[in-house]
């Protein structure tokens, strides 16, 4: 149904607020949204939204998910935090449970978020190429272009988008940037002996949702092999049942050395995990990094609760099913609108690249589709983001695609009258 335009006082008076005290690094629109239950939210006019975009791909279970709830109401009646000089059972058994799901780690660094995870996950390698003897020279990690691994400066560094990094120089150094799925560059990128790691996407977020190509994560395998060098892969967009298993590298059939998660991992609470194999698993001690709030019962608690829905079967075979259906009828509506030029991704992590005539507006649509009742997503300009919620219902994933479709169509009308 068409959103009502008009507002209360509410909205503006809140949004005043934003524009007054909260520093503007973000430009949100200006809905202040309220409660959510599934794959629906509402702002505090009351208006209803489906939700497509799931706090990029964080509320992997939708919103209010009645196990979470159980899950966080039981452990705040008993302890929020104490110091990681203490142990705290919910914190043992996610490590325990992540370490025995990897199928490859052997330790696990709980954080807070996925910038955290993969400041960590950097941090390990370093320590663990000192280990080796490697001078700091040859330290090097290799990322790609197109990539998205967090705000800290280690991780915006690692980030290889020059807009995320304008302003920050100067950079920390031993990062070295290469294109995306160009496994010759890989190869002679190895050949200077210097490269400690690999960090790379399984299916890049940010960076356009665009998976990694047939064979290249298993080529990545090889050469880090053969070179010395560990494979750390992000899973912070894109694990966590997200691409339809519970790790996305499993569809490639490799095994990494270090794998960051974080966003789907507490549903919604914050939390961040790096999960370290062999190799690197010891290369810290004690007083090598840490954190104050990581681990905390409550994220744990929570984590737990989204761990056991997540491995559900039934929750797989939606992902892959609701992956499918919106994927086909997203690429109808782009041959009959002919505003998409593909759509791309993997399980639920898909991307509608719009056509070059439409190129560089996918913000435009995403106001058409609030105001149409879809929340959705964008990444970089000329592609729109889907990340709904994993349990995402027939429903609701009928009713949004109409809204989009409605909001295409409104789009298309501006743009065509505005020409």
């Amino acid at each position: 149904m068409q959103q009502d335009q008009a507002t209360s006082p509410r909205t503006p008076a809140l949004t005043a607020l934003g524009h007054r005290y909260v520093l503007p690094v973000y430009r949100p629109r200006e809905l202040i949204l309220e409660r959510g239950k599934g794959s629906r939210v509402w702002d505090v006019e009351g208006r209803e939204f489906i939700d497509f975009g799931a706090g990029i791909a964080v509320n992997a279970l939708g919103h209010a998910h009645p196990a979470l709830l159980e899950a966080l109401q039981a452990q705040a009646h008993k302890l929020w935090h104490v110091s990681n000089v203490f142990l705290t059972e919910p914190s043992l058994r996610l490590a325990e449970e992540l370490v025995g799901l990897s199928g490859f780690a052997e330790r696990v660094f709980l954080c807070n978020s996925g910038a955290e995870a993969n400041e960590a996950a950097i941090k390990l390698v370093r320590k663990w190429a000192a280990a080796q003897g490697r001078s700091p020279d040859r330290r090097v990690i290799l990322s790609f272009e197109g990539s998205f691994h967090g705000r800290t400066l280690a991780t915006v560094t690692a980030t290889a988008q020059p807009r995320y990094q304008a302003g920050y120089e100067p950079l920390p150094g031993g990062f070295r940037y290469l294109p995306f799925n160009d496994m010759p560059a890989v190869e002679a990128a190895m050949q200077h002996g210097d490269v400690a790691a690999v960090l790379v996407e399984p299916v890049q977020g940010e960076g356009g949702v665009v998976p990694a190509a047939p064979g290249f994560l298993a080529h990545l395998r090889a050469l880090c092999d053969a070179h010395g060098a560990l494979l750390v892969l992000d899973e912070i967009q894109c694990g966590m049942c997200r691409t339809g298993t519970l790790f996305a590298h499993v569809h490639d059939r490799v095994t990494p050395d270090i794998v960051t998660l974080a966003k789907a991992l507490g549903g919604g609470f914050p939390i961040g995990a790096m999960l370290a194999g062999p190799k690197p698993a010891h290369a810290m001690g004690v007083g090598d990094h840490g954190t104050t709030f990581g681990g905390n019962p409550l994220a744990a608690a929570v984590a737990r609760a989204v761990l056991r829905e997540l491995r559900a079967p039934a929750l797989m075979n939606n992902v892959s099913r609701q992956a499918g259906r919106m994927r086909e009828q997203l690429e109808r509506m782009g041959t009959e609108l002919g505003v998409f030029r593909t759509v791309r991704g993997r399980g639920l992590m898909l991307g509608a690249v719009l056509a070059p005539a439409y190129a560089g507006r996918a913000g435009e649509i995403l106001d058409h589709a609030a105001r149409s009742g879809l929340l959705l997503l964008q990444a970089g300009p000329d592609v729109l983001r889907f990340v709904p919620a994993l349990n995402l219902e027939d429903p609701e994933r009928e009713e949004g695609l109409d809204r989009l479709r409605r909001a295409l169509e409104s789009f298309l009308a501006s743009a065509e009258s505005a020409a």
